[in-house]
């Protein structure tokens, strides 16, 4: 009867994913089925609690845990006391850490684990849609707007253009330097901002802050399609974290 009620909640999950998610980022999609598959372990452990069945209530009580986020020291819901998840708790990042960098037009997501680049176009006619879904003329065009109105989303558009079409400024920019002005240099940062930035959760250790900025140098490196201007971004995120804490 248990297995039936949670295959039952399981495809009504599944249905009502693929009405509300259907476009969305596929990170926000992966962040909502941990979330969905944590909560339905913590339902699952419960139901086997009330059985007497004590050895799976607490491996899946603990798994479902794991998967909300909760972190060894961390406080459970329902009043079940701490977290204790030995090595999979304590204080170092979450492997699935994901920054975030916003500008007038654009917000741009890096997934630390694999390298991968994400944006979506917050503003104009495209507003909602993601760049993986837009072919190389539209993010040239597109380009085109952001330097014209958003310089600072153009940077972070050009990194993303220098992943995903290795050759593209051959074709669109043959006839202009690509990089104008030298360097990019950041801009005002606030504390919210520079967490995003690392990826991290307000209030990190400053461990946290060192680990998460040498990922990203590693991710951000030339060798990896790396941006200028994405390490700078992320250099005064940490530099701006750090310096609170002196």
């Amino acid at each position: 009867m248990i297995a039936l009620g949670l295959g039952v909640l399981v495809l009504v999950g599944l249905w009502w994913l693929g009405r509300h998610y259907a476009t969305a980022n596929p990170s926000t999609i992966a962040r909502v089925i941990r979330q969905a598959g944590g909560w339905l372990a913590l339902a699952a452990a419960a139901l086997l609690f009330l059985r007497g069945r004590f050895d799976m209530a607490g491996a899946l009580g603990l798994g479902g845990a794991w998967l909300l986020g909760w972190r060894q020291g961390a406080a459970l819901p329902f009043g079940l006391g701490r977290m204790g998840l030995g090595r999979f708790g304590g204080a170092s990042p979450r492997a699935d850490a994901v920054s975030r960098v916003r500008s007038a037009l654009l917000e741009m997501e890096l997934d630390h684990a694999s390298g991968a680049m994400r944006g979506t176009v917050l503003a104009g006619p495209l507003a909602g849609q993601a760049l993986d879904g837009l072919a190389q003329p539209r993010l040239v065009a597109l380009l085109s707007e952001c330097r014209a109105s958003d310089p600072e989303g153009a940077r972070l558009l050009e990194a993303y253009l220098d992943r995903r079409f290795a050759g593209w400024r051959v074709d669109a920019e043959a006839d202009r330097d690509p990089r104008p002005g030298g360097a990019a240099q950041p801009g005002p940062m606030t504390e919210e901002e520079a967490y995003q930035i690392l990826g991290l959760q307000r209030g990190a250790p400053l461990e946290d802050v060192r680990r998460a900025h040498r990922t990203l140098m590693k991710r951000l490196h030339p060798d990896q399609g790396g941006s200028d201007y994405l390490a700078a971004r992320v250099n005064a995120a940490k530099d701006f974290l750090l310096n609170r804490h002196r």
